[in-house]
């Protein structure tokens, strides 16, 4: 099923109905990964680095072993040592000896709260007394956090092995440097000293972390038989099953994982960091185990996204014309490489049409935890910078910002990133919607600005899979491989009933384990309702041609004579004065007409297209306290076609939000000896409803042609665009340019008196 259906045929798609999982989640009856508990298990508890760096001189369990009630302690001794690089574990590779470490640490730690050792016990307080008892001696290394500081020929090198991959010349000695990415086309450096004005400035942004409410959490039993199952959250139950089989030595058939709830991602569970732990405790112990981080544990551990600086300079002709770029982004990735610059690098200029431009970007790793996925990874922190040049082009010619990039947006057919031609893209159209709507010509108050800034995101096809059967009621199941982290239930069997034509409340939507249904890649990159919702169409599509077939045995009727309209087959003989046959009515001959009607359907879609936003902000400063308040946001953006549009909206309101508190708020920070200063929400400042007002948001819809109902992909670019919207807006309150985020108000403040 491959044809765009029109906007007016459609019946359920574009509708509001209640989410599927809305009740039990509104009810506490949802299953999380810290709800879930087995009969006799065990708790798990992991000891930590308390260094930044370190060597791991010697690790002695005895006393923790002991200790009654311990029933199994962990070490890295105890994953098999495998020399397998990368695997494919979702939109990008997973290095499975670097997970591992990630898990255990092996010779050395890398940041503060690295995994040690781990224990597994009757109760969560003899596991927490048996790692207290754990006696690691370590010989404590100079540490490094900046990026810049890492970058240094005289800073400490985190990794003996690692040597530094696209420069020009093979280096010979190793560097916290892991990789140059470099991008150009024409002759930038001319294109700039010609240019009428320029934008330029050295913009930062700190680490930050996905701040998912649920914490990391799992259960793990192996049987006496050595194959294993896992209850667990994460983004993708078939990546936990491949990265922990590689980790731990075990065979993919002999691991069966089961997703549960999962209380939000983003892209920082696209990885493990429990499970093989708790694998190795169950082998161990012969009983399952449970392991829960803390919030503590969360922030000091797991992978925040990236902090980067970024150099940028744009030329322009005065008539607004953009001819040149240059930009070098150094991407501060944490202990082991993770998401860095390349997506930053791809995205840095991608809105605009620009001849000439050079972008060289650097991932560098510290004594951090390593970074992962935060929704558009890499993209907000290079396109901050690029939107801020823009609107210093926009003031020095007085220029309106949205006219500016109106003169200098892609456009369908467009070379992109890749040099292939851009598709039915709907960046002019969402320019258009921002510049007419109400918000961008109300009136500002005292101490009040507008900001202005654009953003988007390539999108993600990818291997999917989805079966659909029908029911002996005549209702349908339609079962996928995805977690549900934004919707992809209520999508999924929106699709599936507007393909049978069965009402919304007649088709149960399931998550299912990897024992369950084929191979789908995580749930990431905005991928999951275009691509798995192409696997879901195309299984419905066969489930009708099949109902339509056993409605022609019933009526005795060649099969072509039979049409499927409105959730009924109907005879188009017209000699055959039949009465219509609904599913139900189908369905309840299937043992009379070949058996239950069901269809599995896999595809790899390579076809994705990007989508833009633009956002628009108007927020007010206190000048006698740097305080910044948002006052109205709205938030515009192509969706292709909005699915189910409630949905829709909370993904561009819930990615204003996050780059708000990006923008404002929220930063990583460390002290002297390299430890985390604020591993908790209430030092690690996250936006509530309180801070913020209601985001408006419009939908523009442009869909695409090659999905069954114009699916683009919409969870990525409401994080990208917020980072400079509200830079330029207090930039417009103020009359200052800021180029370090987080806008605190000390950091205001401060530069509202000279002292920056």
């Amino acid at each position: 099923m491959t044809k765009l259906l029109d906007k007016q045929e459609l019946k359920v798609v574009g509708t509001r109905p209640v989410r599927p999982d809305g009740a039990d989640k509104v009810t506490g009856k949802a299953v999380y990964g810290a709800d879930y508990n087995l009969p006799g298990m065990l708790r798990g508890a992991i000891l930590r680095s308390p260094h930044a760096h370190a060597r791991i001189l010697s690790i002695d369990t005895r006393k923790a072993e002991a200790l009654p009630g311990v029933k199994a302690v962990a070490t890295n001794a105890d994953f098999p040592k495998v020399d397998m690089g990368e695997i494919d574990a979702g939109e990008a590779g997973i290095n499975v000896d670097r997970a591992g470490q990630m898990c255990l640490a092996r010779e050395k730690v890398f940041y503060e709260g690295q995994p040690v050792a781990a224990v597994a016990a009757t109760s969560a307080s003899i596991a927490a007394e048996a790692v207290r008892l754990i006696e690691v001696e370590y010989e404590v290394l100079p540490h490094v956090i900046g990026v810049e500081e890492a970058m240094r020929e005289d800073a400490p090198v985190l990794h003996d092995d690692m040597f530094t991959e696209g420069l020009p010349e093979t280096p010979t000695k190793p560097s916290n440097v892991v990789l140059r990415f470099e991008s150009a086309k024409g002759d930038p450096d001319a294109a700039l000293a010609a240019a009428d004005v320029v934008g330029s400035g050295r913009y930062s942004t700190q680490p930050v972390h996905q701040g998912y409410i649920e914490p990391q959490a799992c259960i793990v039993s192996v049987g006496g038989d050595g194959q294993a199952q896992i209850w667990c959250s994460s983004q993708g139950q078939f990546m936990v099953r491949s990265v922990t089989a590689a980790i731990t030595g075990m065979n993919l058939a002999d691991l069966r994982v089961v997703p549960l709830e999962i209380g939000g991602g983003f892209g920082g569970k696209t990885t493990v960091y429990l499970e093989p732990v708790a694998l190795v405790l169950s082998k161990k112990s012969g009983r399952p185990v449970k392991m829960v981080l803390s919030r503590e544990e969360v922030f000091r551990s797991t992978g925040p996204g990236p902090g980067a600086i970024v150099d940028v300079q744009i030329g322009a002709t005065k008539d607004g014309i953009l001819t040149g770029a240059i930009l070098e982004m150094k991407y501060q990735v944490g202990a082991f490489p993770g998401a860095g610059c390349q997506a930053g690098v791809m995205h840095a200029l991608g809105c605009y049409r620009i001849a000439n431009s050079r972008i060289v970007g650097w991932d560098v790793v510290s004594n951090m935890p390593s970074t992962h996925a935060y929704r558009a990874p890499s993209a907000p922190q290079s396109e901050f910078a690029v939107e801020c040049a823009i609107d210093d082009i926009a003031r020095q010619l007085g220029m309106d910002p949205i006219e500016l990039r109106e003169k200098n947006g892609v456009k369908p057919g467009d070379p992109s990133f890749s040099g292939a031609p851009y598709g039915d893209i709907a960046f002019m159209e969402t320019l258009a919607a921002a510049k007419e709507h109400p918000h961008y010509a109300a009136p500002l108050g005292p101490n009040q600005g507008r900001g202005i800034a654009a953003g988007w995101w390539v999108n993600h096809g990818g291997e999917s899979t989805a079966m659909v059967s029908i029911n002996e009621d005549g209702s349908a199941v339609v079962a996928t491989g995805n977690p549900d982290i934004g919707g992809s239930r209520a999508s999924m069997a929106m699709m599936a009933a507007e393909v049978l034509g069965l009402p919304i409340e007649k088709v149960r939507p399931i998550v299912a384990d990897t024992s369950s249904i084929g191979f789908s890649m995580l749930t990431g990159g905005s991928r999951t309702t275009f691509a798995t919702g192409r696997a879901v169409s195309e299984a419905a599509a066969d489930v009708v041609e099949q109902l339509k077939g056993r409605a022609a045995m019933i009526w005795g009727v060649e099969s072509d004579k039979v049409e499927w309209s409105d959730g009924q087959a109907r005879c188009t003989d017209p000699q055959q004065d039949l009465p219509p046959l609904s599913i139900k009515d189908i369905a309840s001959k299937t043992s009379k007409t070949g058996g239950p009607i069901a269809a599995e359907k896999s595809v790899n879609p390579g076809d994705a297209m990007q989508t833009f936003g633009v956002h628009i902000c108007d927020s007010e400063v206190d000048p006698e306290t740097g305080h910044v308040r948002i006052v109205r946001y709205t938030a515009v953006q192509d969706v292709g076609r909005a699915i189910h549009p409630s949905y829709v909206e909370g993904q561009a309101q819930g990615g204003a939000v996050q780059g708000i508190g990006w923008a404002l708020n929220e930063a990583y920070m460390f002290d002297a000896n390299g430890r985390l200063d604020n591993p908790g929400f209430l030092d690690y400042r996250m936006p509530v409803a309180s801070d913020l007002p209601m985001i408006d948001t419009l939908l523009v819809e442009k869909p695409h042609p090659g999905h069954p109902f114009g699916v683009k992909g919409v969870g990525e670019v409401p994080i990208v665009p917020p980072l400079a919207a509200v830079a330029n807006s207090v930039s417009a309150a103020t009359g200052k340019r800021f180029y370090d985020l987080p806008l605190s108000p000390a950091r205001v403040h401060a530069a509202l008196n000279g002292a920056a």
